[in-house]
């Protein structure tokens, strides 16, 4: 590793300079501006097209958004760009795609010979197996070209491919070649596989189309090679080449990653990447060392982020274990997911979809401190005041409280509340019973059910995709019932109880407590009550249900008067 190195753990250095702020991206924009970088400043990340582009592959996208948009509060012009190494081939067969409506599918489901017939192609090169965009590397840069927009966040795609076929590439790799004895002496710290022979390009077979890596000859003067398709080891298995002996242009081939890297810094001018911790000890060291002592360039910025996982477990998309952006604005606001992403990236994280509520509260509460409803520390007072106005599409990065417009600020209703609503199927049910527990105004404007509604259909969503206690409808007459007087007499008992104002876990209790009292078993009692309000003989734990519903019509329910 070169001695000039810096550390990637930006948000972790002590440059000796007090850059104290609440939010971190506020501490990358001053490294970034120390060098005083000339505009516009681009922050860039990046992706290989392999898989699925689910949400972790965000990470990436949204760390540098929040910091562009920092540079941009400041008055800089910024380019966020983001690069899609779509000229890798294709080494495995991925075991799930996804559709452009982000749809999981099993590669048995679409044209699977596209891709087995295209191992060791470029990425751009093969047949979209779904036929619907320009190339297998196209559907998928769409694909996060869509997340992206749907977060609202403005990259720019930048396609390798186009890089070097449109040329940008070529003095950069011109100048490998010249300098390939260098080249050696810095990968060979870093790959064993460098020897006396290795040049560090690989020419794309003009007769099969496959990558390889066996070079025979360097005219860097003519920017061309001469090759010979080989055989290419890809993981366990290995990819046959077709033994043809051709010469290939610096446009008709590739660089190693590990000079790509360090090689779009320089052709687009990157300022500030940040990064998963994969490549804080791998890729980072060798690409630092590269820039500076064979291109002779100061790298960007970096920053490591942390992974997060998914209900607990790892993302995998051969596994089917993940989740897109798409799919996840289906349950939630984008301005919540905003929030997740605005976490400290230090800190793994997990992304719960079962639990989803609890992100949702807790963003609900970051939007109250922000505008000074609840107590909260100092801390989390100036975090909220600092951060909120990046999350929301109604105000400007900047915006102090005292001066936000307070008919601007969305009506919220509480996550597992707007869940509660979803189980009745009517409009109007839906509002009688928000405004009477307090979470819509009397008598509210069609705009305002309207936009505090869209988290209903949101709740409603999550509640059936994860089956969870709120997927169930709630009858909104009262069904033909015929309950013995034992049963009758313990549900009065317990309409009365609800009728003195118990929160969800008092009346829980007080269920098994009615049920004793009045001599019946515990399960035929729960059974009387699913059977009154959902016409099932099960349902979701019934005290907390009935202690976040309206107590007028709880308590009229059970005594079968409505």
């Amino acid at each position: 590793m070169s001695d000039d190195a810096i550390s990637p753990y930006t948000l972790s250095a002590d440059d000796g300079v007090d850059r104290r702020h609440a939010f971190w991206a506020d501490h990358v924009a001053d490294v970034v501006l120390d060098r005083n970088p000339d505009e516009p400043i681009v922050v860039k990340g990046g992706i290989s097209p392999s898989g699925v582009p689910h949400l972790g592959n965000m990470n990436e996208v949204m760390r540098g958004y929040f910091v562009a948009e920092v540079l941009r509060e400041r008055g800089y012009e910024v380019r966020q760009v983001f690069t899609s190494d779509d000229r890798d081939p294709l080494r495995k067969l991925p075991r799930k795609l996804a559709d452009l409506d982000g749809n999981l599918v099993d590669l048995g489901d679409v044209d699977a010979g596209a891709l087995g017939r295209n191992l060791g192609h470029p990425y751009t090169a093969i047949p979209d197996p779904f036929g619907c965009c320009d190339s297998y590397g196209a559907h998928f840069s769409n694909l996060i070209q869509s997340g992206a927009d749907a977060l609202g966040v403005p990259i720019e795609l930048v396609s390798n491919t186009d890089l070097y076929e449109d040329g940008d590439f070529e003095a950069v790799t011109r100048f490998v070649l010249e300098h390939v004895d260098e080249a050696r002496d810095v990968l060979r710290e870093y790959q064993d596989k460098v020897d006396d022979d290795y040049v560090p390009f690989n020419p794309i077979c003009a007769e099969c189309g496959k990558v390889t890596e066996t070079v025979t000859a360097i005219r860097a003067s003519d920017g061309e090679v001469d090759y010979e398709c080989t055989d290419m080891e890809a993981g366990d298995q290995v990819i046959s080449g077709c033994g043809h002996e051709g010469t290939a242009t610096l446009r008709e081939g590739k660089l190693p990653w590990r000079l790509e890297w360090p090689a779009q810094w320089q052709v687009l001018g990157v300022d500030f990447e940040p990064f998963g911790k994969d490549h804080a000890e791998g890729s980072w060291p060798s690409g630092d060392d590269v820039a500076r002592n064979l291109l002779g360039n100061e790298p960007p910025v970096p920053m490591v982020y942390e992974w997060f996982t998914l209900d607990g477990e790892p993302f995998s998309s051969s596994e089917g274990h993940v989740v897109l952006v798409d799919d996840v604005l289906d349950l939630l606001e984008p301005e919540v997911l905003r929030f997740f992403f605005a976490k400290n990236p230090k800190k793994a994280r997990d992304f719960p979809l079962s639990n989803l509520d609890q992100l949702v509260d807790e963003f609900d509460r970051f939007e109250s401190v922000y505008y000074g409803e609840v107590e909260a520390s100092e801390d989390e007072r100036e975090r909220a005041e600092r951060v909120y106005p990046f999350l929301v599409d109604h105000l400007d990065p900047g915006t102090a409280p005292a001066d936000a417009a307070a008919e601007e600020r969305p009506t919220r209703i509480p996550y597992t509340f707007a869940a509660v609503l979803g189980m009745f199927p009517d409009h109007d049910v839906r509002v009688e019973h928000a405004v009477k527990q307090g979470h819509l105004p009397e008598d509210p404007s069609d705009a305002v059910v309207e936009r505090a509604f869209e988290r209903v259909e949101r709740a409603r969503t999550w509640a059936s995709r994860q089956d969870n206690e709120y997927n169930y409808t709630v009858l909104e007459d009262l069904p033909d019932v015929d309950f013995d007087a034992e049963t009758e007499a313990a549900l009065d008992d317990l309409a009365d109880f609800v009728e003195e104002g118990h929160e969800g876990e008092a009346i829980q209790g007080e269920i098994y407590e009615t049920a004793k009292d009045n001599g019946l078993p515990i399960g035929d009692f729960f059974g009387a009550g699913y059977e009154l309000f959902f016409g099932e003989e099960e349902g979701p734990q019934l005290g907390q249900f009935l202690g976040k519903l309206e107590q007028e019509f709880v308590v009229q329910r059970l005594r079968r008067e409505a």
